[in-house]
């Protein structure tokens, strides 16, 4: 099992150390250092696109500190979901997106990745809720899909 301690978000880019904006658009990237993953925040304007040692990326909007928290569904809910899209090859796009948030909110544990002879990733993660492990496909969505992808898992997840 391998756990990583990831620092917070800066609100700062780090390649121009402006400060990032309520609203902004951002992207964050998890590389590793050593024994240690780090993650660098960039605003758009310095963003290249990830490093090819990153672990992984995303894309984000800088909160507001005045507007309320977001409230999840319940973590069943999610994995429920997470399970009823294992067997959607359409979706798996979807799935991979969910099992980064499940990651995020420690309902999964990274076990370990690996590369089918094809060339596909696939993440290894377990849940200690139900005991069990799961294979996830890494499937970057594309331009078209992530509005979709984002609409869905806000409409169902969100309270």
């Amino acid at each position: 099992m391998v756990d990583f301690d990831v620092q917070r978000f800066t609100r700062r880019c780090a390649i121009t150390d402006r400060e990032l904006l309520p609203g902004e658009t951002f992207y964050s990237v998890l590389v590793p250092k050593g024994a240690e993953v780090v993650r660098s925040d960039y605003c758009t304007e310095a963003w290249e696109g990830p490093p090819e040692d990153a672990i992984g990326w995303w894309q984000a909007e800088v909160p507001d500190p005045k507007s309320q928290k977001v409230n999840w569904a319940p973590n069943d809910v999610m994995l429920h979901y997470f399970l009823q899209l294992a067997d959607q090859d359409e979706n798996q796009d979807t799935r991979y997106i969910l099992a980064l948030l499940m990651l995020r909110k420690k309902i999964l544990r990274l076990d370990e990745t690996e590369r089918d002879e094809e060339g596909n990733e696939f993440l290894h993660v377990y849940c200690s809720k139900n005991e069990s492990e799961y294979e996830v496909q890494v499937v970057d969505p594309s331009a078209d899909r992530i509005d979709a992808i984002q609409s869905e898992l806000a409409e169902l997840l969100f309270k």
